[in-house]
């Protein structure tokens, strides 16, 4: 069975995504198929796009923020039906037998998993391609039902930066009487307030500016400390249990180890790469401190998460967009003018009619 499929592509890094046609691979046994309805789009797909980390395979469809319905089974899925609303996040399989893996770690797979684009199949070769496209043929094993009630749009956004700051907060026992800090307000920043609140912590925002009082304590948010402010600084210093810096570049990292309590740890779950200034080592060693990381979750973890969304009537605060205008987006998401996601309505690719 051949499946067409239109999606949007970007066929080198400085070129803009447009339309593109390509073929799925034939649904395997344990494959379902999925008709894509919402699509959110993450920063990250924005440097995969433009090669930003050095590894980008063109033509590149993104996405991996992804909530559709399934359209067909495979014979070995009994997990699923046709019509079900489903979820696929980060990545599309792993090796399945490694340590990781079989702890429901998947992101941590030892051989590498493999991505929901910009990557390759690990049995037939084909590339992957993400969700800015009519549908997906995924492994069930790495297909998450969303709960019956949430917003599909708001849900989308849950696939990357829901369950980004969900493990961490699960990794590290996050519950009634934790003190939990979040820096940065962004996609990833306004789920770890809400998850965090949710899960009874008190909850403070690290920001750079001002202005952002109310919105943070809407999102869950009891209090917000301007990081810029050193008055405010040294009145949370040795505050907090946990955390979650969500900046995506570059940043000294050393004023936020001060406010960690005894035992604390700064998990880092947005920025790559070296820091700058360096770390301080001091601190860590006087007050047992951790700077961490952390990536995504594994298939078990991001059910849960959306369970507990389900629960909670959590979702992500969302700006529905046409695919025709992802480019814009693109360019308004550099320069922070979204709250808090933008997702992708794919009925708007039906209005290709005459292109193939």
């Amino acid at each position: 069975m051949v499946i067409n499929v239109r999606g949007y592509a970007a066929h080198s890094a400085d070129s803009p995504l447009g339309l593109f046609s390509f073929v799925r691979r034939d649904p395997r046994p344990n494959d379902v198929v999925m008709e894509i309805l919402y699509a959110g789009v993450c920063h990250s797909d924005i440097h995969s796009v433009r090669n930003d980390w050095g590894n980008a395979k063109h033509p590149m469809v993104p996405g991996h923020e992804i909530i559709g319905r399934i359209t067909a089974a495979g014979a070995d899925v009994t997990r699923f039906k046709v019509g079900d609303h489903v979820g696929v996040g980060c990545m599309v399989d792993s090796c399945q037998h490694c340590r990781a893996c079989a702890d429901g770690l998947e992101q941590y797979c030892e051989e590498g998993n493999t991505l929901t684009y910009n990557d390759f199949d690990r049995h037939d070769g084909m590339p992957t391609y993400g969700g800015y496209s009519e549908r997906i043929v995924v492994s069930d094993k790495f297909v998450v039902k969303v709960p019956d009630g949430l917003d599909l749009a708001g849900a989308a956004p849950l696939l990357c930066a829901g369950i980004t700051t969900w493990s961490p907060l699960r990794h590290w026992k996050v519950g009634p009487g934790s003190k939990v800090a979040v820096v940065g307000l962004g996609g990833l920043g306004h789920m770890a307030l809400k998850l965090a609140k949710a899960l009874g912590a008190d909850v403070t925002l690290f920001s750079r500016s001002p202005g952002k009082e109310d919105d943070a304590k809407r999102l869950g948010a009891d209090r917000v400390v301007i990081s810029t402010d050193e008055a405010q600084m040294a009145a949370v210093h040795g505050q907090f249990d946990l955390i979650i810096d969500t900046v995506p570049y570059v940043h000294d990292v050393n004023p936020y180890v001060a406010t960690l309590a005894l035992s604390g740890t700064v998990v880092m779950v947005g920025y790559l790469g070296p820091l700058e200034p360096l770390l301080n080592s001091g601190p860590l060693v006087l007050g047992r401190k951790a700077v961490a990381g952390s990536v995504i979750g594994g298939i078990t973890e991001t059910q849960e998460m959306l369970d507990f969304c389900g629960q909670h009537g959590i979702t992500s605060d969302v700006e529905v967009i046409r695919i025709q205008t992802i480019n814009e987006a693109y360019e308004r998401m550099l320069k922070s003018n979204v709250k808090y996601r933008f997702v992708i309505d794919l009925e708007s690719l039906k209005e290709h009619v005459t292109e193939a």
